[in-house]
């Protein structure tokens, strides 16, 4: 079950992350700049992903979970296929908004599951696998992307069907939604575990219940789940935008920058993932869920130099920088996301999942990347200044996640897990 998520994520968050790398071509055939990409990329795919997100945490909650994630599987591919045949910028919108439905059906799903399946103190490294395919997905969109854009620039595809006429980065969003077939195969081979607790009866939690519920872990879960969006905000300025500022500043070609940065992304995420997974079972033994939020603050106050990537005096530098942040990022969310399925019950785990997804899209993808684009354009009036408007992100969101991550520890420290 691990390993079919674990490749979902893979290519959930190569389908979400492919526009990053398709930026220039798509600004010039479509005539859009930063501002217009950045809602492609952010709020077009945010704010319906948040909004769809809570429906599909209840369905998480009710229904069969394998049910519902491949219904996303289907409906986020054909999404991505269709990006690859909007000639407007309202078309390419609209897809985009389509893939934010389907995408938001994995997460929750797939964490219930994972809650299900392992005890607690096992489930921080469970889920930290499922959080390294995404990890690798953000990588493989910028790898892949590249290699798929170079091999289509050199006319490799043109024979294929669909292809005549499509420009090179239409045929690597075309090709991008062909794997969904062989996710939907991988998913008929797992079995829906049993629920455990009251959800094991098979009756759903009432809605007000739920309210209730998260209602009395407030002040724990909120600074939890904002400060998980807050380093999320600065992921997404820095994903988004540094093939731009290498592209731009530095003057490195998109192959060299999927080759570099996307195994970069990969191994980090990898890294921060599972061991920040194994590392918080392992103190969670001794310590309980202080122990975890504890270490993912340590990792999210480290993580604060990752955002000085605008002083950067080379692409290489600015790799370091990148890789700081991402990193140390990886590691806290991990924490952040296994202590929220640690601290709900299991009838709430679908929507408590959910709920971190809305968070992280609103604040993390919505504010990241559309922010980063509006201090290029509106502020520093400037592309070659992509880098300074990473930074203007990246440092008060760093700040604001490490101090939220400290709330929440005093505030698990004063009422303990409701």
């Amino acid at each position: 079950m691990i390993a079919v998520f674990f490749f979902s994520a893979i290519l959930y968050y190569t389908d979400r992350f492919i526009l990053n790398l398709l930026v220039d071509p798509i600004r010039a055939e479509l005539h859009i700049n930063d501002t217009q990409v950045s809602l492609l990329q952010g709020v077009a795919f945010a704010v319906v992903y948040a909004l769809a997100g809570l429906p599909f945490g209840r369905f998480a909650d009710v229904l069969p979970r394998r049910g519902v994630i491949m219904a996303g599987v289907v409906t986020w591919s054909a999404a991505t296929v269709a990006c690859g045949f909007a000639h407007s910028f309202g078309q390419l919108f609209a897809a985009r908004v389509a893939v934010g439905i389907g995408e938001a059906a994995l997460a929750p799903a797939a964490v219930s599951m994972i809650a299900d399946y392992f005890p607690p103190q096992r489930r921080g490294a469970a889920i930290g696998v499922f959080l390294t395919g995404m990890a690798i997905g953000g990588g493989m969109a910028i790898v892949a992307g590249g290699g798929l854009l170079q091999a289509a620039n050199a006319g490799l595809f043109r024979r294929l069907p669909l292809m005549a006429g499509l420009a090179p980065w239409r045929e690597v969003l075309v090709l991008l939604g062909l794997p969904a077939v062989v996710i939907l195969a991988l998913l008929l081979t797992i079995q829906e575990p049993a629920r455990h607790g009251r959800a094991a009866s098979g009756a759903a939690l009432p809605l007000k219940d739920v309210v209730r519920g998260f209602a009395s872990r407030a002040p724990v879960l909120l600074p939890l789940y904002l400060a998980v969006a807050l380093a999320s905000a600065g992921d997404f300025s820095l994903q988004n935008w540094t093939p731009a500022l290498l592209s731009r500043r530095f003057h490195m070609g998109p192959g060299e920058i999927g080759s570099t940065l996307g195994a970069i992304a990969i191994a980090v995420g990898v890294v921060g993932s599972i061991f920040g997974g194994v590392l918080s079972d392992r103190l969670a033994r001794r310590g309980g869920p202080r122990a975890r939020l504890k270490a993912s603050l340590t990792a999210a106050l480290i993580g604060l130099g990752g955002a000085g990537i605008a002083l950067a005096g080379s692409g290489y530098q600015a790799m370091g920088f990148f890789t700081l942040w991402l990193l140390m990022a990886s590691f806290s969310e991990t924490i952040g996301i296994t202590l929220v399925q640690e601290l709900v019950p299991n009838e709430m785990r679908g929507v408590g999942a959910s709920l971190v997804s809305l968070f992280n899209m609103l604040i993390g993808l919505g504010l990241g990347t559309s922010l980063t684009a509006v201090f290029t354009d509106h502020v520093y009036r400037n592309p070659q200044a992509v880098g300074w408007s990473i930074t203007s992100v990246m440092a008060p969101a760093g700040v604001l996640s490490v101090l939220l991550f400290w709330r929440a520890l005093t505030a698990l420290k004063r009422h303990g897990p409701a």
